[in-house]
Protein backbone atom coordinates (compact mmCIF):
# COMPACT_ATOMS: atom_id res chain seq x y z
CA UNK A 1 0.00 0.00 0.00
CA UNK A 2 0.76 3.67 -0.52
CA UNK A 3 2.94 2.92 -3.74
CA UNK A 4 3.38 6.35 -5.43
CA UNK A 5 2.25 6.46 -9.45
CA UNK A 6 5.78 7.65 -10.17
CA UNK A 7 7.48 4.65 -11.83
CA UNK A 8 11.16 3.64 -11.42
CA UNK A 9 12.25 6.10 -14.23
CA UNK A 10 13.51 3.71 -16.54
CA UNK A 11 12.66 5.57 -19.28
CA UNK A 12 14.86 7.66 -20.42
CA UNK A 13 15.68 10.60 -22.65
CA UNK A 14 13.02 13.11 -23.80
CA UNK A 15 8.90 12.99 -24.12
CA UNK A 16 8.09 12.22 -27.86
CA UNK A 17 8.12 15.41 -29.63
CA UNK A 18 3.72 15.11 -29.87
CA UNK A 19 1.79 13.54 -26.65
CA UNK A 20 -1.38 14.72 -28.91
CA UNK A 21 -1.22 11.70 -30.98
CA UNK A 22 -2.15 9.42 -27.40
CA UNK A 23 -2.39 5.87 -28.97
CA UNK A 24 0.86 6.39 -30.80
CA UNK A 25 2.43 8.46 -27.62
CA UNK A 26 1.10 4.73 -25.42
CA UNK A 27 2.64 2.83 -28.50
CA UNK A 28 5.54 3.69 -28.00
CA UNK A 29 5.80 2.94 -24.66
CA UNK A 30 4.57 -0.29 -25.12
CA UNK A 31 6.83 -1.17 -27.83
CA UNK A 32 9.42 -1.31 -25.40
CA UNK A 33 7.74 -3.77 -23.03
CA UNK A 34 7.52 -7.18 -24.74
CA UNK A 35 8.13 -9.64 -21.81
CA UNK A 36 9.55 -12.91 -22.36
CA UNK A 37 7.33 -15.31 -21.54
CA UNK A 38 4.54 -14.23 -24.40
CA UNK A 39 7.40 -15.70 -26.78
CA UNK A 40 6.05 -18.88 -28.51
CA UNK A 41 7.78 -21.27 -30.19
CA UNK A 42 6.74 -23.44 -33.23
CA UNK A 43 3.11 -25.52 -32.79
CA UNK A 44 2.10 -23.52 -29.48
CA UNK A 45 -1.50 -22.86 -29.15
CA UNK A 46 -2.11 -19.49 -29.59
CA UNK A 47 -1.46 -16.57 -26.56
CA UNK A 48 -2.34 -13.08 -26.26
CA UNK A 49 0.03 -11.70 -25.27
CA UNK A 50 0.07 -9.24 -22.00
CA UNK A 51 1.22 -5.86 -23.51
CA UNK A 52 -1.05 -6.57 -26.48
CA UNK A 53 -3.62 -7.02 -23.80
CA UNK A 54 -3.03 -3.86 -21.85
CA UNK A 55 -2.47 -1.93 -24.94
CA UNK A 56 -6.16 -3.00 -26.20
CA UNK A 57 -7.82 -2.15 -22.79
CA UNK A 58 -6.15 1.25 -22.99
CA UNK A 59 -7.19 2.38 -26.22
CA UNK A 60 -11.04 1.04 -25.71
CA UNK A 61 -10.78 3.51 -22.57
CA UNK A 62 -9.95 6.28 -25.55
CA UNK A 63 -11.96 5.40 -27.90
CA UNK A 64 -14.99 5.08 -25.37
CA UNK A 65 -15.98 1.42 -25.52
CA UNK A 66 -17.66 0.00 -22.54
CA UNK A 67 -17.22 -3.45 -21.60
CA UNK A 68 -14.87 -6.61 -22.38
CA UNK A 69 -16.34 -7.83 -25.24
CA UNK A 70 -15.75 -5.06 -27.04
CA UNK A 71 -12.06 -5.41 -25.67
CA UNK A 72 -11.93 -8.78 -27.21
CA UNK A 73 -13.18 -7.39 -30.52
CA UNK A 74 -10.84 -5.08 -31.16
CA UNK A 75 -7.51 -7.69 -30.63
CA UNK A 76 -9.19 -10.54 -32.25
CA UNK A 77 -11.68 -9.58 -34.87
CA UNK A 78 -10.46 -6.06 -35.90
CA UNK A 79 -6.48 -5.99 -35.21
CA UNK A 80 -4.50 -3.75 -32.88
CA UNK A 81 -1.71 -1.47 -34.60
CA UNK A 82 0.21 -4.16 -35.78
CA UNK A 83 -0.18 -7.12 -33.74
CA UNK A 84 -1.82 -10.01 -35.92
CA UNK A 85 -5.62 -10.98 -35.16
CA UNK A 86 -5.21 -13.63 -31.85
CA UNK A 87 -7.62 -16.36 -32.60
CA UNK A 88 -8.68 -16.19 -29.03
CA UNK A 89 -12.12 -16.53 -27.87
CA UNK A 90 -14.02 -13.80 -25.59
CA UNK A 91 -13.97 -16.51 -22.65
CA UNK A 92 -9.96 -16.32 -23.03
CA UNK A 93 -9.82 -12.65 -22.82
CA UNK A 94 -11.85 -12.05 -19.73
CA UNK A 95 -10.02 -15.09 -18.00
CA UNK A 96 -6.80 -13.20 -18.98
CA UNK A 97 -8.43 -9.39 -16.78
CA UNK A 98 -9.36 -11.85 -14.05
CA UNK A 99 -5.94 -13.26 -13.75
CA UNK A 100 -5.11 -9.44 -12.79
CA UNK A 101 -1.50 -8.09 -13.58
CA UNK A 102 1.29 -5.21 -12.20
CA UNK A 103 1.85 -4.12 -15.97
CA UNK A 104 -0.69 -1.58 -16.20
CA UNK A 105 0.12 0.07 -12.93
CA UNK A 106 3.69 -0.23 -13.40
CA UNK A 107 2.78 1.83 -17.05
CA UNK A 108 0.81 4.36 -15.11
CA UNK A 109 4.21 5.18 -13.56
CA UNK A 110 6.34 5.04 -15.74
CA UNK A 111 3.66 7.03 -18.10
CA UNK A 112 4.14 9.63 -15.07
CA UNK A 113 7.72 10.25 -15.43
CA UNK A 114 7.32 10.92 -18.71
CA UNK A 115 5.00 13.56 -18.35
CA UNK A 116 6.51 15.13 -15.56
CA UNK A 117 9.54 16.08 -17.18
CA UNK A 118 7.48 17.43 -20.42
CA UNK A 119 5.08 19.60 -17.52
CA UNK A 120 8.14 20.81 -15.87
CA UNK A 121 7.85 24.29 -17.44
CA UNK A 122 4.21 24.75 -17.10
CA UNK A 123 4.18 24.36 -12.86
CA UNK A 124 2.13 26.52 -11.26
CA UNK A 125 5.23 27.34 -8.88
CA UNK A 126 3.09 30.56 -7.49
CA UNK A 127 0.69 28.28 -6.09
CA UNK A 128 1.39 28.68 -2.32
CA UNK A 129 5.51 29.33 -3.49
CA UNK A 130 6.53 28.53 0.48
CA UNK A 131 5.98 25.14 -0.25
CA UNK A 132 7.89 22.48 -2.10
CA UNK A 133 4.48 21.16 -3.79
CA UNK A 134 1.11 21.16 -3.27
CA UNK A 135 -1.38 18.19 -3.29
CA UNK A 136 -4.91 17.59 -2.36
CA UNK A 137 -5.61 14.19 -0.46
CA UNK A 138 -9.28 12.38 -1.30
CA UNK A 139 -10.94 9.56 -1.31
CA UNK A 140 -14.08 8.65 -3.99
CA UNK A 141 -16.54 5.70 -4.27
CA UNK A 142 -17.06 3.66 -7.39
CA UNK A 143 -20.01 3.57 -8.85
CA UNK A 144 -22.82 0.64 -7.94
CA UNK A 145 -22.27 -2.45 -10.04
CA UNK A 146 -25.28 -2.84 -12.91
CA UNK A 147 -27.97 -5.21 -11.61
CA UNK A 148 -28.08 -6.75 -14.61
CA UNK A 149 -25.06 -8.78 -14.03
CA UNK A 150 -26.25 -12.38 -13.22
CA UNK A 151 -24.78 -12.89 -9.39
CA UNK A 152 -26.65 -9.48 -8.34
CA UNK A 153 -30.55 -10.92 -9.31
CA UNK A 154 -32.58 -11.23 -6.89
CA UNK A 155 -30.33 -9.52 -4.35
CA UNK A 156 -31.24 -6.74 -1.64
CA UNK A 157 -29.35 -3.24 -2.94
CA UNK A 158 -27.23 -3.44 0.25
CA UNK A 159 -23.94 -1.38 0.07
CA UNK A 160 -21.56 -3.60 0.20
CA UNK A 161 -23.32 -5.79 -2.22
CA UNK A 162 -23.44 -2.76 -5.01
CA UNK A 163 -20.58 -0.67 -3.88
CA UNK A 164 -17.28 -2.82 -6.02
CA UNK A 165 -15.23 -0.10 -3.61
CA UNK A 166 -13.13 3.05 -3.75
CA UNK A 167 -9.84 4.99 -4.46
CA UNK A 168 -7.63 6.64 -2.23
CA UNK A 169 -5.32 9.64 -4.17
CA UNK A 170 -3.39 12.30 -3.55
CA UNK A 171 -3.57 15.41 -6.63
CA UNK A 172 -0.77 16.83 -7.41
CA UNK A 173 -2.37 20.89 -7.68
CA UNK A 174 0.52 22.47 -9.95
CA UNK A 175 1.02 19.87 -12.41
CA UNK A 176 -2.85 18.71 -12.36
CA UNK A 177 -1.46 15.15 -12.18
CA UNK A 178 -2.44 11.93 -10.02
CA UNK A 179 0.49 11.38 -8.03
CA UNK A 180 -0.41 8.42 -5.54
CA UNK A 181 -3.92 6.00 -5.82
CA UNK A 182 -4.79 3.02 -4.00
CA UNK A 183 -7.53 1.02 -4.29
CA UNK A 184 -10.01 0.06 -0.74
CA UNK A 185 -11.90 -3.41 -1.19
CA UNK A 186 -14.11 -1.50 1.68
CA UNK A 187 -15.90 1.18 0.54
CA UNK A 188 -17.13 2.18 3.85
CA UNK A 189 -13.77 2.30 5.46
CA UNK A 190 -13.37 5.83 6.93
CA UNK A 191 -10.88 7.96 5.26
CA UNK A 192 -8.29 8.16 8.36
CA UNK A 193 -7.31 4.26 8.26
CA UNK A 194 -5.22 5.25 5.11
CA UNK A 195 -4.63 9.02 5.68
CA UNK A 196 -1.05 8.53 7.14
CA UNK A 197 0.27 5.81 4.08
CA UNK A 198 -1.00 8.04 1.48
CA UNK A 199 1.29 11.06 2.57
CA UNK A 200 4.10 9.04 3.29
CA UNK A 201 6.89 9.79 1.64
CA UNK A 202 6.00 13.46 0.09
CA UNK A 203 8.90 15.98 0.20
CA UNK A 204 9.04 18.08 3.33
CA UNK A 205 7.65 21.06 3.35
CA UNK A 206 4.58 19.90 0.98
CA UNK A 207 1.30 21.58 1.38
CA UNK A 208 -1.34 19.10 1.81
CA UNK A 209 -5.30 19.76 1.97
CA UNK A 210 -7.98 17.83 2.55
CA UNK A 211 -11.54 17.92 3.99
CA UNK A 212 -13.35 17.47 6.97
CA UNK A 213 -13.47 13.27 6.77
CA UNK A 214 -9.59 13.17 7.51
CA UNK A 215 -9.98 15.95 10.92
CA UNK A 216 -8.24 14.42 13.60
CA UNK A 217 -5.62 16.21 16.31
CA UNK A 218 -3.33 13.40 15.78
CA UNK A 219 -3.06 13.92 12.42
CA UNK A 220 -2.60 17.26 12.04
CA UNK A 221 -0.01 16.86 14.76
CA UNK A 222 1.44 13.98 12.67
CA UNK A 223 1.17 16.19 9.60
CA UNK A 224 3.15 18.67 10.82
CA UNK A 225 5.83 16.48 12.99
CA UNK A 226 7.00 15.38 10.00
CA UNK A 227 7.69 19.13 8.75
CA UNK A 228 4.48 19.25 6.13
CA UNK A 229 1.95 22.19 6.02
CA UNK A 230 -1.61 21.88 5.96
CA UNK A 231 -4.80 23.42 5.75
CA UNK A 232 -8.27 21.94 6.79
CA UNK A 233 -11.97 23.51 7.18
CA UNK A 234 -12.57 23.73 10.77
CA UNK A 235 -15.33 21.45 12.61
CA UNK A 236 -17.89 22.83 13.50
CA UNK A 237 -18.44 22.30 17.99
CA UNK A 238 -14.48 21.70 18.26
CA UNK A 239 -13.31 22.86 21.49
CA UNK A 240 -9.96 25.23 21.40
CA UNK A 241 -8.28 28.11 23.27
CA UNK A 242 -7.28 31.15 21.57
CA UNK A 243 -3.74 31.84 22.66
CA UNK A 244 -3.21 35.39 20.55
CA UNK A 245 -5.03 36.60 18.50
CA UNK A 246 -3.43 38.47 15.06
CA UNK A 247 -6.72 40.68 13.75
CA UNK A 248 -10.12 40.65 14.68
CA UNK A 249 -12.95 42.63 13.53
CA UNK A 250 -16.82 42.22 12.78
CA UNK A 251 -16.36 40.59 9.87
CA UNK A 252 -12.46 38.30 9.91
CA UNK A 253 -10.60 37.31 12.40
CA UNK A 254 -7.43 35.06 12.55
CA UNK A 255 -5.67 33.87 15.79
CA UNK A 256 -3.68 31.37 17.40
CA UNK A 257 -5.42 28.49 18.88
CA UNK A 258 -5.02 25.34 21.02
CA UNK A 259 -6.94 22.46 19.37
CA UNK A 260 -8.82 20.60 21.98
CA UNK A 261 -9.80 22.72 25.33
CA UNK A 262 -10.01 19.44 27.63
CA UNK A 263 -8.07 17.17 28.89
CA UNK A 264 -9.16 14.12 27.24
CA UNK A 265 -8.33 14.92 23.73
CA UNK A 266 -5.60 17.73 22.99
CA UNK A 267 -3.36 18.43 19.88
CA UNK A 268 0.50 19.14 20.54
CA UNK A 269 0.68 22.17 17.86
CA UNK A 270 -0.74 25.47 18.14
CA UNK A 271 -2.74 26.23 14.83
CA UNK A 272 -4.21 29.37 13.04
CA UNK A 273 -8.41 29.51 13.19
CA UNK A 274 -9.21 31.90 10.63
CA UNK A 275 -13.26 33.05 9.93
CA UNK A 276 -14.52 35.21 7.98
CA UNK A 277 -18.49 36.58 6.39
CA UNK A 278 -18.95 36.98 2.70
CA UNK A 279 -22.52 37.49 2.15
CA UNK A 280 -24.10 36.12 5.44
CA UNK A 281 -21.75 32.69 5.05
CA UNK A 282 -18.99 31.98 7.78
CA UNK A 283 -16.26 30.35 7.05
CA UNK A 284 -13.34 28.97 9.11
CA UNK A 285 -9.81 26.75 8.41
CA UNK A 286 -7.51 25.78 10.61
CA UNK A 287 -3.42 25.59 8.96
CA UNK A 288 0.04 24.91 10.77
CA UNK A 289 1.46 27.66 8.76
CA UNK A 290 1.26 30.46 11.80
CA UNK A 291 2.38 33.25 10.24
CA UNK A 292 -0.24 35.20 8.45
CA UNK A 293 2.34 37.08 6.13
CA UNK A 294 3.72 34.02 4.93
CA UNK A 295 -0.11 32.57 4.40
CA UNK A 296 -2.87 35.43 4.86
CA UNK A 297 -6.64 34.53 5.07
CA UNK A 298 -7.40 35.28 1.50
CA UNK A 299 -4.69 32.93 0.11
CA UNK A 300 -6.12 30.31 2.44
CA UNK A 301 -9.53 30.46 1.31
CA UNK A 302 -8.35 30.49 -2.55
CA UNK A 303 -5.66 27.42 -1.60
CA UNK A 304 -8.78 25.55 0.17
CA UNK A 305 -10.78 26.02 -2.79
CA UNK A 306 -8.16 24.19 -5.14
CA UNK A 307 -9.41 21.45 -3.17
CA UNK A 308 -12.36 21.29 -5.53
CA UNK A 309 -9.47 20.28 -8.32
CA UNK A 310 -9.50 16.82 -7.44
CA UNK A 311 -13.47 16.41 -7.66
CA UNK A 312 -13.38 17.52 -11.11
CA UNK A 313 -10.70 15.35 -11.88
CA UNK A 314 -13.12 12.38 -10.42
CA UNK A 315 -15.83 13.59 -12.54
CA UNK A 316 -13.39 13.82 -15.41
CA UNK A 317 -12.55 9.97 -15.26
CA UNK A 318 -16.04 9.04 -14.07
CA UNK A 319 -18.45 11.02 -16.68
CA UNK A 320 -15.71 11.10 -20.11
CA UNK A 321 -13.77 8.58 -19.65
CA UNK A 322 -16.42 5.47 -18.35
CA UNK A 323 -15.21 5.07 -15.01
CA UNK A 324 -18.80 5.27 -13.93
CA UNK A 325 -19.57 1.59 -16.17
CA UNK A 326 -17.85 -0.98 -14.44
CA UNK A 327 -17.16 -3.59 -17.34
CA UNK A 328 -17.22 -6.28 -14.18
CA UNK A 329 -18.18 -7.54 -10.85
CA UNK A 330 -14.54 -9.20 -10.32
CA UNK A 331 -12.30 -7.26 -8.50
CA UNK A 332 -8.98 -7.44 -10.57
CA UNK A 333 -11.29 -6.69 -13.92
CA UNK A 334 -11.91 -3.32 -12.09
CA UNK A 335 -8.70 -2.63 -10.85
CA UNK A 336 -7.27 -3.05 -14.63
CA UNK A 337 -9.98 -0.76 -16.08
CA UNK A 338 -9.02 1.62 -13.48
CA UNK A 339 -5.59 1.69 -13.68
CA UNK A 340 -6.11 2.36 -17.76
CA UNK A 341 -8.67 5.20 -16.92
CA UNK A 342 -5.79 6.92 -15.02
CA UNK A 343 -3.07 6.25 -17.68
CA UNK A 344 -5.51 7.74 -20.15
CA UNK A 345 -6.42 10.83 -17.63
CA UNK A 346 -2.97 11.41 -17.35
CA UNK A 347 -1.95 12.00 -20.59
CA UNK A 348 -5.03 14.31 -21.07
CA UNK A 349 -4.82 16.20 -17.88
CA UNK A 350 -0.90 16.73 -19.05
CA UNK A 351 -2.37 17.82 -22.72
CA UNK A 352 -4.66 20.67 -21.22
CA UNK A 353 -1.73 21.24 -18.72
CA UNK A 354 0.89 22.31 -21.88
CA UNK A 355 -1.88 24.12 -23.79
CA UNK A 356 -2.69 26.23 -21.53
CA UNK A 357 0.88 27.08 -20.54
CA UNK A 358 1.57 27.53 -24.39
CA UNK A 359 -1.14 29.60 -25.01
CA UNK A 360 -0.70 31.63 -21.61
CA UNK A 361 -4.16 31.00 -19.92
CA UNK A 362 -5.64 29.13 -16.59
CA UNK A 363 -5.60 25.54 -16.56
CA UNK A 364 -9.53 25.68 -16.41
CA UNK A 365 -9.79 27.88 -19.32
CA UNK A 366 -9.13 25.29 -21.67
CA UNK A 367 -12.25 22.76 -21.97
CA UNK A 368 -11.13 18.93 -21.05
CA UNK A 369 -14.26 17.64 -22.65
CA UNK A 370 -13.94 19.30 -25.44
CA UNK A 371 -10.18 18.76 -25.54
CA UNK A 372 -11.17 14.64 -25.70
CA UNK A 373 -13.41 15.05 -28.37
CA UNK A 374 -11.28 16.99 -30.56
CA UNK A 375 -7.71 16.14 -30.33
CA UNK A 376 -8.09 12.53 -32.61
CA UNK A 377 -9.35 14.94 -35.13
CA UNK A 378 -6.12 16.66 -35.43
CA UNK A 379 -4.23 13.67 -35.07
CA UNK A 380 -6.36 12.39 -38.35
CA UNK A 381 -4.67 15.06 -40.23
CA UNK A 382 -1.22 14.62 -39.49
CA UNK A 383 -1.69 17.68 -37.10
CA UNK A 384 0.08 18.57 -33.57
CA UNK A 385 -2.59 18.62 -31.52
CA UNK A 386 -1.55 20.88 -28.67
CA UNK A 387 -0.22 23.30 -31.11
CA UNK A 388 -3.42 23.54 -33.19
CA UNK A 389 -5.60 24.00 -29.96
CA UNK A 390 -3.06 26.66 -29.11
CA UNK A 391 -3.43 28.71 -32.23
CA UNK A 392 -6.89 27.85 -32.45
CA UNK A 393 -8.59 26.84 -29.27
CA UNK A 394 -9.90 30.18 -28.48
CA UNK A 395 -11.71 30.20 -31.73
CA UNK A 396 -13.05 26.86 -31.48
CA UNK A 397 -14.25 28.10 -27.85
CA UNK A 398 -12.37 25.35 -26.98
CA UNK A 399 -10.20 27.96 -24.74
CA UNK A 400 -12.42 30.29 -22.96
CA UNK A 401 -13.23 31.69 -19.96
CA UNK A 402 -13.75 29.62 -17.09
CA UNK A 403 -16.71 29.46 -14.94
CA UNK A 404 -15.55 28.92 -11.58
CA UNK A 405 -16.36 30.75 -8.89
CA UNK A 406 -13.93 33.52 -7.94
CA UNK A 407 -13.20 32.95 -4.23
CA UNK A 408 -14.03 36.13 -2.30
CA UNK A 409 -11.83 36.37 1.47
CA UNK A 410 -10.86 39.88 2.95
CA UNK A 411 -7.58 41.50 2.18
CA UNK A 412 -5.56 42.57 5.95
CA UNK A 413 -2.74 44.48 5.63
CA UNK A 414 0.15 43.27 7.09
CA UNK A 415 0.58 46.42 9.27
CA UNK A 416 -2.48 45.61 10.91
CA UNK A 417 -1.36 42.14 12.09
CA UNK A 418 -0.43 42.12 15.70
CA UNK A 419 2.70 40.50 15.93
CA UNK A 420 3.51 36.95 17.85
CA UNK A 421 4.74 37.68 21.26
CA UNK A 422 8.64 36.93 21.66
CA UNK A 423 9.25 33.22 23.16
CA UNK A 424 5.60 32.19 23.19
CA UNK A 425 4.91 28.34 23.39
CA UNK A 426 3.66 26.60 20.35
CA UNK A 427 4.13 22.92 21.60
CA UNK A 428 2.42 21.02 24.81
CA UNK A 429 1.87 18.05 25.89
CA UNK A 430 -0.75 16.01 23.57
CA UNK A 431 -3.54 14.11 24.64
CA UNK A 432 -5.15 12.05 21.92
CA UNK A 433 -8.57 10.40 22.17
CA UNK A 434 -8.55 6.87 21.10
CA UNK A 435 -11.32 7.07 18.55
CA UNK A 436 -11.77 4.09 16.37
CA UNK A 437 -11.82 5.01 12.87
CA UNK A 438 -14.57 2.70 12.10
CA UNK A 439 -16.75 2.46 8.52
CA UNK A 440 -18.90 5.36 7.61
CA UNK A 441 -22.69 4.91 8.22
CA UNK A 442 -22.43 6.45 4.18
CA UNK A 443 -20.42 6.26 1.34
CA UNK A 444 -18.34 9.26 0.25
CA UNK A 445 -19.81 11.21 -2.40
CA UNK A 446 -17.42 11.65 -5.18
CA UNK A 447 -17.94 15.44 -4.64
CA UNK A 448 -18.17 16.98 -1.27
CA UNK A 449 -20.86 19.79 -1.32
CA UNK A 450 -20.96 23.09 -2.89
CA UNK A 451 -19.35 24.27 0.85
CA UNK A 452 -15.69 23.03 -0.14
CA UNK A 453 -15.47 25.12 -3.01
CA UNK A 454 -15.44 28.44 -1.06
Amino acid sequence: MGEAVGGSGRLEGKPPSVVGEIEAFVRGIIGELSPAEDRQGPGARPVLPSMCLWAGLLVCVLRGFQSQTELWRLLCVHGLWAYPRFEVGDEAVRKRLAAGGKELRWLLGEITQVLSLRLAPYSEEKLAAFATAVVVLDQTTLDRIARKLAWMRGKTAELGAVLPGKLACLFDLRLQQWLRVEYIANPLQNEKVLAEEMVKGLAKGTLILADLGFFSFKWFDSLTDRKYFWISRFRAGTSYEVKHTFYQDEKASDQLIWLGKYRADRARHAVRLVEFLVGGIRFQYITNVIDPKKLPIEEIAKLYARRWDIEMAFQFIKRELNLCLLWSAKTEVILQQVWAVLIISQILQALRKEIAGRARVDVFDVSLPLLVRTLPRFAERGEDPVQAVVERGRFAKIIRPSRRVKIQAPQIRNEDLLPLPDGMALTRKPRHAQRKCGPRKKPMAASSGAADSG
